[in-house]
């Protein structure tokens, strides 16, 4: 077992480049939910500390040190970060562990998909410098015109729990690859690395300002940022709800946003696979890995009628096989959902299944090895209905439900039968058919004979209700990029569209 030892750093504010206590002096229990005892706290930023936040990003931006960089200086200090979360990879994943709950494979994953993140768009940020100034030829000797790509400004980035350091890198590397400057809200519910990206920023020496973290809560913290009139931008993960409200808060100051919401995506299985155990692993991993908190998970199995009962059978042997444990156990591989709110809301949505006349064909309970932590049994969930809760929501917790089709027709029906639109996978070896849901998908991301790998070169994000803008890719950095064109009169001649006094 990993060391749970590890010291909860009690940290500041980290704004202008330094530790600064919050206006009000507030704070926020850290609670362990592997074990529901406080190990330490937050602070808790308000308005007051949001005005300051924003006032040291402005005053970045003016600066030659951040302001005026090259997209290769910019890279210097991405890389710097990057080699600074693979120096304290193990200290950092401890912690992502003891604050949210996740597995600490999974934690130490999310390290390196971090650091990756960050030398991704350090790479971009050099390509940046080539890109900057466009010349357009307009076949005209009268006009010389260019397009600039300049920062978009002061940037609000509003990031979930489920990957609290990974899913805030998604838009902290590429809004300082872009040259903005930053002010990033982690979730309450987990964000003891966040504010240590805080002091590896200062060890690197990024310059002050550029990144400002202020943890707290959403309306006291998140709420003020979003509608703060020298913020340029919002770029929000998180539920559909906040996301309405920030979108909001955004609109009477027209600001742009960009909202990466809920989902509840389906994955399609037919009877022409040839391995069950392959598509029952892939199926396992779409909806139990991180406990099931993905904004991705694909949590409706939609699967051929004539390999169902065969299907499941193999998927509960598997799912029988998943070790639930303190997550800094060894081989972990499902630990405690976020929080007790999380819990509740979990198993709420497990009852009202079987009230709705539902089958819990495993799971639904917590462990019964563990007394203590926010435990749920991975639960599969049969005799579903499209009218049902449990078909139609999102729950954020290790919950598969799930129904049976006929026909490819039958199973695009039920696929796209949700308000959502983030994610879908399919699982057939037969190529036209996989083109043919690739195109018939209501969703932003199609996973092939596979469920949730991500990579920092493709585009991600949805449509229909799960929000709008892409992070990751070259998308991820253009929305962080102004663009600016720009005309210029080359002709010695008068323009000649008034009637010259000259002439009279």
């Amino acid at each position: 077992m990993a060391n749970r030892n590890v010291p909860i750093p009690r940290r500041q504010l980290y704004i202008g480049g330094e530790w600064r206590e919050p206006v009000k002096k507030n704070r926020i229990p850290i609670i362990n939910p592997a074990t529901e005892e406080i190990i330490g706290d937050i602070p808790a930023a308000t308005a007051e500390d949001v005005d300051i936040a924003v006032e040291a990003a402005r005053k970045a931006i003016a600066r030659d040190d951040w302001g005026s960089t090259t997209g290769a200086k910019r890279a210097k200090y991405l890389r710097a970060i990057a080699a600074k979360v693979l120096e304290k990879k193990s200290v950092l994943a401890t912690l992502e562990s003891l604050d949210s709950g996740k597995t600490l494979f999974e934690s130490a994953a999310d390290m390196d998909d971090v650091a990756g993140c960050f030398e991704y768009y350090a790479d971009l940020a050099e390509a940046l410098d080539s890109r900057r100034k466009i010349p357009v030829n307009l076949n005209s000797d009268s006009f010389k015109t260019y397009v600039l790509r300049e920062p978009l400004g002061v940037v609000g980035l509003i990031t979930p729990w489920n990957y609290p350091l990974l899913m805030a890198i998604w838009k902290v590397a590429p809004a300082l690859a872009a040259g903005c400057a930053a002010i990033l809200k982690p979730s309450e519910l987990a964000s003891i690395t966040c504010l240590e990206l805080g002091e590896i920023c200062r060890e690197i020496g990024l310059p002050s300002g550029a990144l400002n973290i202020l943890t707290g809560l959403g309306p006291e913290a998140g709420g003020p940022l979003a509608s703060h009139p020298h913020v340029d931008k919002i770029s929000f993960t998180g539920s559909g709800p906040t996301g309405s409200k920030i979108m909001t808060a955004a609109a009477q100051l027209v600001k742009p946003v960009s909202l990466e919401l809920g989902g509840k995506s389906p994955i399609v299985v037919f009877d022409d696979i040839d391995n069950l155990d392959i598509a029952a692993e892939w199926t396992l991993f779409g909806i139990f890995a991180n406990t099931g908190q993905v904004c991705s998970a694909t949590s409706r199995l939609i699967v051929q009628e004539s390999i169902a009962s065969a299907f499941l059978d193999r998927l509960l042997k598997w799912t029988k096989n998943i070790k639930i444990s303190d997550p800094l156990e060894e081989d972990c591989k499902l630990g405690p959902v976020v929080s007790a709110g999380q819990y509740e809301k979990v198993l709420k949505f497990i009852s009202n299944a079987k009230s709705e006349g539902a089958t819990i064909l495993y799971g639904g309970k917590r462990p019964q090895h563990l007394k203590k932590g926010y435990y749920v049994q991975p639960t599969i969930i049969t005799d579903v209905n499209t009218s049902m809760e449990i078909w139609k929501e999102e729950v954020f917790g290790p919950v598969l439900c799930v129904k049976t089709f006929k026909t490819e027709e039958e199973a695009i029906e039920l696929a796209n039968d949700t308000k959502y639109g983030l994610a879908a996978a399919v699982m057939s070896k037969d190529v036209r058919r996989c083109e043919r849901f690739t195109k018939a998908f209501q969703s932003g991301i199609i996973w092939i004979n596979c469920s949730q790998p991500t990579f920092n070169q493709l585009p991600w994000g949805g449509k229909k209700r799960s929000g709008f803008g892409r992070d990751l890719g070259e998308w991820g950095l253009e929305n962080f990029l102004n663009i600016k064109q720009v005309t210029e009169y080359t002709s010695a001649e008068p323009w000649a569209f008034y009637k010259s006094p000259s002439k009279n």
